[in-house]
Order: structure tokens, then C-alpha cells, then sequence
């Protein structure tokens, strides 16, 4: 794990004015559940987010603090045990104040994420891109407090503390953003991630020709699609790329179609080329490792 974590730090911690900028960012992909965490191992991703939008969503649960920190933890063990990749742990606000946050720390290092991302809105939060949310921030000095929390905590230098901005998201505009990042890179924030819902990539871009914080930048390109890896690359200052909720919108996308079609049909001849065969999902469970152990073991 030590080493998973050291090589995903040197990976997207090499973009800042300090240092070369990264020839391309790590880029991560959303899971709500050990079988989509490996799902995005196979696909290629250089990391897994384990999503509080994803994992509220997978619970039927709106994304507004509801899903405890038990629950969210246990999704992200079981996701470090099913797949090579870093888990980068969504943790919203923390679970509560500084203190809450330092029991958070030393609970998913020691389930083995390799990262926790932190957010500056008040608990309980409401998620981020929903039209006419509250969208309340906390005071900067608190949730510097929060980031020095996390450090503290951190038995691993190489496990990442990851400060969420959410002032563009709450309306407050870039040099509020600015002001805020720059707090907790000095707090000591390894990366900042900034986020936006605005449907273009102006507000984002604009924001990273203006960062001079000195840590890497990390951007979750929802609700601007069009920022393409080519601009990414291009602002030098990008450590991290999340795809923030494409795998259970996929999912959902997926079952909604098929189970339509069935039910339109009245049968499952119209969905069976269309669907995993079950021998697929017995690869993903790990069956053929079953079988070898049965053959070496049962007596």
C-alpha cells in the first residue's frame, strides 16, 4: 500500500510552478461499490474516486450527509480490497468538525485509501450541482483547522490531503476561490480541488491561469464536458482529473433500457445481447480462483 501510495503522490504532485509540469494528470474514475472499482481498474483509469454522490445514490439516498461515515467506509475497504488501484476516499465535510476529522484520517489510511478529499461547506452539506441547493461555506480559518487536523492525523506522508473549494459552487466567485486555496495550501493542503458548475470550462481555466498557490490543482469536469484533456494538459497546473458520477449514471442509464425492453416485450430474448453474459460477472467475482481453490484445498 506504501508503495501504491508514493508512486500516486509522485503522479499527481509534479504541477506545480516548482516543478515540471505533468506531460498528463492522473485521471480517476467514480465507483459507488467494490464491483465498479474494478470495472475502472480494467478500464485503464490511474485511480478510483470513491464517490459520496455515487455511494449515497447506490444506498437510494440523496447526497446531503446522510449516508455515516461507517457506511461510507466500509464501500471504501471493500474497494481497496478488490482492486490495485489508489482509492481516493470522497469524504464531503469530514464527518464534522476538526476532531471528527482526525478520527476520519487515521480510519480510511488504515482501510487503505490512498487519499481523502475534504470540502469546505458546512456540515451537513448538500450535494454540489443540484439546482437551488444550499450551498453554505464554512469559515476559512476552521477549515484550516480541518487540513491541519488531517495532517496530524496522516501516519503516512505519502497519504494525501486533498482541500475541496467549493466557493465557485456557492457562488462567491474566483477571488474568493483564490483566497480560500491560497488558506489551505498554506494550511497544508497537498492538492486543492477547485469545482465549478458552470456548463463551460471559462470559469475553471480562468481560475488556473490565475492560481498561485503552489500545490496542483484538481478539477472535476461534470458539468463542463468540453474541457478536453488538450486544455487540461495545456494549463501545466493540473495534477488530477475525477470523473465525478459517470459510472452510476451509466449503470443506472443501463438498467433503465433493459428493464423497459423486458417489460415491453414480456420476455428476455430482446436484452440478452445487450447485457453482460453471467459468465462475465462470474471473471469479475473471481470464480476461477474459487475453483483453483476448491481443486488445492477441499478434501
Amino acid at each position: 500500500m506504501t508503495s501504491t501510495r508514493r508512486a500516486f503522490r509522485d503522479r499527481v504532485c509534479g504541477a506545480t510552478d516548482a516543478m515540471p509540469a505533468l506531460t498528463m494528470p492522473a485521471r480517476i474514475m467514480a465507483a459507488h461499490n467494490p464491483l465498479s472499482a474494478r470495472l475502472v481498474e480494467e478500464a485503464g483509469f490511474d485511480g478510483v474516486w470513491a464517490s459520496g454522490f455515487e455511494i449515497s445514490a447506490a444506498l437510494g439516498l440523496p447526497d446531503i450527509s446522510l449516508v455515516s461515515m461507517a457506511e461510507h467506509l466500509e464501500v471504501v475497504r471493500a474497494m481497496a480490497a478488490r482492486t490495485r488501484l489508489p482509492v481516493v476516499a470522497d469524504i464531503d465535510t469530514g464527518f464534522g468538525n476538526a476532531v471528527n476529522v482526525l478520527h476520519a484520517v487515521r480510519s480510511y489510511e488504515a482501510a487503505g485509501a490512498a487519499a481523502v478529499v475534504i470540502e469546505d461547506k458546512v456540515f451537513p452539506k448538500v450535494t454540489s450541482l443540484v439546482e437551488g441547493g444550499r450551498q453554505d461555506l464554512l469559515r476559512i480559518a476552521e477549515f484550516q483547522g480541518k487540513i491541519e487536523a488531517a495532517r496530524h492525523a496522516r501516519n503516512d506522508p505519502d497519504f494525501l490531503i486533498i482541500a475541496r473549494t467549493e466557493a465557485l459552487i456557492a457562488g462567491a466567485g474566483p477571488d474568493a476561490a483564490l483566497e480560500r486555496g491560497r488558506a489551505y495550501a498554506a494550511a497544508g493542503a497537498d492538492l486543492l480541488l477547485v469545482h465549478s458548475k458552470s456548463p463551460t470550462p471559462d470559469e475553471i481555466e480562468g481560475f488556473i491561469a490565475a492560481w498561485d498557490g503552489g500545490i496542483p490543482i484538481v478539477i472535476v469536469p461534470t458539468a463542463y464536458p468540453q474541457m478536453t484533456m488538450a486544455r487540461t494538459v495545456a494549463s501545466g497546473r493540473v495534477g488530477l482529473v475525477i470523473y465525478g458520477n459517470h459510472a452510476i449514471r451509466a449503470a443506472v442509464a443501463a438498467m433503465q433500457q433493459s428493464f423497459a425492453r423486458i417489460m415491453a416485450d414480456g420476455d428476455t430474448l430482446g436484452v440478452e445481447g445487450r447485457i453482460a453474459p453471467v459468465g462475465e460477472i462470474f471473471r469479475l467475482q473471481g470464480m476461477d480462483q474459487v475453483a483453483r481453490d476448491e481443486a488445492a484445498f477441499l478434501r
